[in-house]
């Protein structure tokens, strides 16, 4: 699939409704752009709710350490 979009003079652009189908791409979600060798790769994640992340954190954690790591899409 390969679609094209425009950015603004404000540096946006819009993801086509196609791809925003596809990948299930929801207000909120997180999308990551990745330089690499071959240009830019982008990276559609889901945003995390309290309901995602219930359990994951030990109790006696750094907290702000563990969002981070969260936030990464992993834990430290």
């Amino acid at each position: 699939m390969i679609v094209e979009t425009k950015v603004s003079s404000g540096h946006q652009t819009v993801i086509p409704s196609k791809v925003r189908k596809e990948y299930k791409i929801e207000p909120g979600d997180i999308i990551e752009w990745i330089d690499s060798k071959n240009g830019v790769l982008i990276r559609a994640r889901k945003k995390r709710t309290l309901k995602d992340i219930v359990g994951l954190v030990k109790a006696c954690g750094d907290a702000v350490e563990s969002k981070k790591g969260i936030q990464k899409g992993g834990l430290k």
